[in-house]
């Protein structure tokens, strides 16, 4: 199958017809263009000085906020009181904090300034949330940030400075909303900690559908 290039309309192709996840190329970042992939099940992924790439994986990874597993470590860093959990009050720190981390097995980040840009758009547009950790000396030590549209959270990245504080942001984003779904898009070890799953892109499709007008 081809990869779709994208015109200025406003129009994607049925995500079913991503081949190994991708689905076209082109477009802009838009907050209605993004908001409107989103709402179909599709994301930009690319590198910096790359055209912009939309994917649509399938199956998709997944977790549902009543199947979030809290490790002991997690749950005696809770206990501890250590850390300040807050929405919404950093989020283009989060954003930035995501770009600079040093991963494991990673040599760089996709997360680019115009990434972060387009972000910060919809996010003063209402459709972008972020959870912002600190420690008792009020320094931003871990967070995540994504999508949310209805009862959806599509969960673009976290960081953590400090050990597991990546861990508390998603167990207080659980804890502190309604979300029904939590899409984390693609299988990593530690989502899977966690208790993400794959489901097909249909069954993905269809929970959207129902999720994100509620």
């Amino acid at each position: 199958m081809p990869v779709y290039q994208l015109s200025e309309k406003l129009i994607f192709p049925h995500p079913k017809l991503a081949e190994d996840g991708v689905l076209a190329i082109g477009g802009d970042l838009s907050p209605e263009r993004l908001i409107l992939a989103y709402q179909n099940g599709i994301f930009p992924w690319y590198n910096e000085n790359e055209p912009i790439i939309w994917h649509a994986p399938n199956p998709r990874f997944v977790l549902f906020p009543e199947k979030f597993k809290k490790s002991d470590s997690l749950k005696q860093l809770i206990k501890k009181q250590l850390y300040t959990c807050t929405f919404n009050m950093q989020f283009e720190d989060v954003m930035r904090n995501c770009k600079t981390i040093k991963r494991k097995n990673e040599d760089g980040t996709w997360i680019s300034n115009e990434i972060i840009e387009a972000y910060y758009r919809l996010f003063q547009y209402g459709f972008a949330q972020s959870v912002e950790v600190k420690n008792n000396e009020g320094k931003l030590v871990g967070g995540l940030y994504g999508v949310t549209i209805g009862k959806v959270f599509f969960g673009e990245s976290m960081f953590s400075i400090e050990p597991n504080t990546s861990k508390l942001a998603l167990a207080w984003l659980i804890e502190n909303s309604d979300y029904k779904l939590v899409d984390t898009q693609v299988y990593t070890n530690h989502l899977n900690s966690l208790g993400a799953e794959f489901i097909s892109l249909k069954k993905f499709l269809l929970l959207l559908q129902k999720y994100i007008y509620e």
